[in-house]
């Protein structure tokens, strides 16, 4: 799809906003592994078509020109020595294969 396709058919569906309807909320929800209430379906709906209206918004503001050399405004990085493997995991309450070991989480 070519951006002048994607322009014209924004145009003649509506805002992406229009678009959130209780079925996005529900596939977000899933994916986000969230059982929802069917009161909150519907403030989710609202507020889903907020934040992409937020968003539409945002691509009405001119670009700026941008700084072509970034510079660090921080303190300059210096080398210094580190702990060894052996250190670092001294305190560690379990390891693995010479690694910090954590719990599991899914």
């Amino acid at each position: 799809m070519t951006d002048d396709t994607a322009e014209t058919e924004s145009e003649t569906t509506g805002s992406d906003a229009e678009a959130v309807d209780a079925g996005t909320v529900e596939h977000v929800a899933g994916l986000a592994r969230v059982d929802l209430a069917a009161g909150e379906r519907e403030r989710f709906v609202e507020q889903f078509a907020d934040i992409l209206e937020y968003f539409e918004t945002l691509d009405e503001v001119p670009a700026v020109e941008r700084d072509p050399e970034l510079t660090n405004v921080m303190r300059p990085d210096e080398v210094a020595e580190s702990l060894d493997r052996e250190a670092a995991l001294e305190n560690a309450v379990e390891t693995e294969d010479g690694q910090f070991k954590g719990p599991r989480v899914s």
